[in-house]
């Protein structure tokens, strides 16, 4: 259930971020409109409008709503534009790429958070295409993208997520190891060339190959 409570919550934590530096308006709207301790175990209700991850099972973290925000805003999404998101966890950044308008295709690679989340979103009316699989390859098939977001440190920037974005579209991704990654946000301009830009640390779960989660 979504109480005025919660929402009274959700406005704290809007002026929260805006105080952090994220200046969409359209951005801030979608995360409102979130109910996020929908997405979050029993144990971490009470905290769920604070500025934090939690963890969300099989290894994994539901991001911090500051995060989500920043990637969310990196991408310059606008309404129709069909997006990639690799690591969908609980579905929180998925039903805020939504919440802006988005087609969102998302894959999974733990088999247990894609068969729960799967089940669970389209209870909340968030109705994506779900995939199990492995985020490096992407979807070669529903290609191209305008949009990719990555939600898991990645050691390198995959070069199949680079060549199913459309020219002119957008890869955010974070890159580093040893729990420290670098946002970057890559353009693919109409030369099929890349413009990267770099965008401060971050501390991600990591995006695990398929030869080492097949393993678990």
């Amino acid at each position: 259930m979504d109480t005025y409570r919660h929402k009274g919550l959700r406005k704290k934590l809007i002026e929260e971020l805006r105080e952090k530096g994220i200046t969409s308006e359209a951005v801030l709207k979608a995360i409102e409109a979130v109910p996020r301790h929908l997405f979050l175990d029993n144990a971490f209700l009470q905290y769920a409008y604070q500025d934090k991850a939690f963890p969300i099972g099989a290894g994994q973290t539901i991001s911090q709503p500051y995060t989500v925000a920043f990637q969310t805003e990196l991408l310059a999404i606008k309404k129709g534009e069909k997006i990639l998101e690799i690591g969908t966890g609980s579905g929180y950044q998925t039903s805020v790429l939504i919440e802006m308008g988005a087609k969102v295709y998302t894959i999974e690679r733990q088999k247990t958070l894609y068969d729960r989340t799967k089940n669970a979103l389209p209870n909340l009316n968030y109705k994506p295409h779900f995939f199990y699989g492995d985020g490096y390859k992407g979807l070669p098939v529903f290609a191209p993208f305008d949009k990719v977001l990555v939600t898991a440190g990645a050691p390198f920037i995959p070069q199949d997520l680079l060549n199913q974005l459309k020219a002119g579209g957008i890869l955010v991704i974070p890159v580093g190891e040893n729990g420290i990654q670098t946002m970057i946000k890559v353009v693919k301009n109409t030369d099929n060339q890349y413009i990267k830009t770099e965008f401060g640390s971050f501390k991600f779960v990591p995006l695990l190959e398929e030869k080492e989660w097949n393993k678990k």
